[in-house]
């Protein structure tokens, strides 16, 4: 359960410390105010992607620090995976900075964005008001269908097959060659060793190149240069040099040290620095001496990198991976001998694949029909307890084999897709043809209680989803979303005074200006304070008594909705 979330430096919030209980909080406030910056900040310490355009303007970092205890299992086993340390609580921090670097802390100790994100997924699940448009894509369908009840065991072992069978395949296809093509590989495979072996390229050499090319190619400006250092070092008529001035100061200091301690100390320091003037002049001698402006050198140079290049781009492997490409066709070489043999034997060990593949197809077949059923039995329960009591609801599977021809896919060889009737009377339809956006919200919301039924420890965060709903459907959206909470934590981004009236805690986020910048503040609100913002809910800026007292009815509603239920106490709650 989230129990702190510490914001700092996030878009319009410049700080905000929320505590957290269990059952149903929501989040109300002004479009604008910042409700969906604490989303946007929720999935940044779970490891999501976060441009750095959500760092408070005027500020070099933002960072997230979130709270977790009541662990389930799951989480316990994942954290001893990561090998960090833990008892019965989660600490999650992640600091973001303007130049793209990301920091992050579990417990305390260094962590990486994939550590979070391997927790995240089961510590909080946050729910879009634009989830609802996914239910549309019928590619997902099989999706939801195998996530409510085909056991993962079932898909890894089908897919580990499908995997195996399609390895197997590509080999076949790879060995299925002509005659001819079989005598063109054997003709051509030794000229291409031969030219490879001739060209003896090794890992390296194109770089190395590359820099000798730069050197020879800017031989005479390296030249200037180093003739004058050596004018600087040695002098020339008339101008003495480096060495031989450190060589006056040592007689110089010579002289001195005769009467001075000091003298004797700084004679010692000129004399190294003499030396090594003098060692620094000869080496430098003996470079200038091996110096040469040689267009013949840099022509093979030249030469040399071309010849690379050209059986880069030939061979399609990079400079360094010239040999080992050799070897590969080496070994292709030597394995055309056996071709016939080992094509024979694939085939055959490809049928009895595919039979063992098609069997396990089969089983995911039944598995999914079983599936469905139950499936669309709880999404027409929870349809009915979100005020639509006439709508039918149904997993339509079809097997994509006809006729002795099998089409195999990851996913086996289903095709999944939801159909609705939403009023009585009427025909099933894809969800894209009949539901409108308030129904398809609250299919969403169904789909999403009835998937996660049996999740231990998980907080949903519910962000807008009941875009479209009003008036009765957004009290019953309400109470949905109540029921989740006596199970397990819920957040919830609302506008409707409904849901908010059933609420177990009400946070209220404001924005305001002040010095010529924008804060956003967040307020747990008492009873009061949840009548006053339940009525601007209402009645937006004009607030009268009237919609007070509207809003304090509401309340005492919930009140006794709450207890009829008898769940009239929050969950979790210290």
């Amino acid at each position: 359960m989230l129990r702190q979330l510490l914001i700092e430096n996030i878009a319009v919030i410049e700080t905000a410390e929320l505590t957290f209980e269990g059952g149903l909080s929501v989040l109300s406030g002004e479009t604008g105010a910042g409700k969906s910056i604490i989303i946007d900040s929720l999935s940044a310490i779970l490891g999501g992607r976060v441009s750095r355009d959500l760092i408070r303007t005027g500020q070099s970092r933002a960072c997230v620090t979130a709270l977790f205890d009541g662990l389930s299992g799951a989480v316990k086993k994942t954290v001893e995976e990561l090998g960090l340390s833990g008892d019965d609580s989660l600490l999650l921090r992640r600091e973001i900075f303007a130049d793209g670097r990301n920091l992050c802390r579990i417990n305390g100790q260094p962590a990486t964005l994939p550590m979070l994100r391997a927790l995240g997924g089961q510590l909080l699940r946050i729910y879009g008001q634009h989830d609802g448009m996914h239910l549309l894509d019928e590619q997902q369908h099989i999706d939801y269908l195998d996530a409510f009840g085909v056991p993962q065991q079932e898909l890894d072992a089908y897919y580990e097959q499908y995997e195996a069978l399609l390895h197997l395949n590509r080999r076949i296809r790879a060995l299925s060659m002509s005659a001819a093509e079989k005598e063109r590989r054997r003709s051509l495979l030794p000229l291409q060793i031969d030219e490879l072996q001739k060209a003896a390229v090794r890992p390296g050499e194109q770089e190395e190149l590359l820099s000798l090319r730069t050197q020879l190619q800017n031989s005479e400006k390296i030249a200037d240069g180093l003739y004058e250092a050596a004018l600087s070092l040695d002098g020339e008529e008339g101008r003495e040099g480096a060495v031989d001035l450190l060589a006056q100061a040592v007689k110089s200091f010579g002289r001195s040290a005769r009467f001075s301690a000091a003298a004797e100390g700084l004679e010692d320091r000129a004399r190294e620095l003499s030396i090594l003037a003098q060692d620094l002049s000869a080496s430098l001698a003996e470079l200038i001496a091996s110096l040469e402006y040689a267009p013949q050198k840099l022509e093979e140079t030249e030469q040399r990198l071309d010849r690379i290049s050209r059986l880069c781009v030939k061979y399609a492997v990079p400079a360094d991976g010239l040999e080992e490409h050799r070897a590969a066709l080496e070994a292709e070489l030597a394995a055309l001998d056996g071709l016939d043999e080992d094509l024979d034997e694939l085939k055959e060990q490809y049928a009895r694949e595919r039979a063992a593949l098609s069997q396990a197809a089969d089983r995911l077949h039944a598995l999914r029909e079983q599936t469905a059923e139950r499936l669309s039995a709880c999404i027409c329960r929870e349809l009915a307890d979100l005020d639509l009591p006439g709508a039918r609801f149904t997993a339509e599977i079809t097997d994509l084999r006809r006729e002795g021809q099998t089409r195999f896919t990851k996913k086996g060889t289903d095709s999944v897709r939801f159909l609705l009737s939403a009023n009585v009377g009427e025909d099933l339809k894809p969800l894209s043809k009949v539901a409108s956006g308030g129904e398809l919200s609250r299919i969403m919301l169904a789909m999403k209680n009835v998937l996660s039924a049996g999740e231990e420890g998980i907080t949903s965060v519910f962000d807008e989803v009941d875009a479209g709903v009003s008036g009765r459907a957004a009290s019953r959206v309400g109470e949905k979303l109540y029921a989740i909470g006596r199970g397990r934590q819920v957040l919830c981004v609302t506008h409707l005074p409904q849901i908010a009236s059933l609420a177990d805690w009400q946070y209220h986020v404001s924005k305001y200006a002040e010095h010529g910048r924008t804060f956003t503040a967040v307020e747990l609100l008492d009873g009061e304070g949840r009548a006053r913002e339940i009525a601007r809910m209402n009645a937006g800026l004009h607030v009268t008594e009237a919609t007070l007292e509207g809003a304090r009815a509401l309340l005492r509603q919930a009140e006794e909705y709450k207890k009829s239920a008898g769940t009239d106490k929050p969950p979790f709650s210290r």
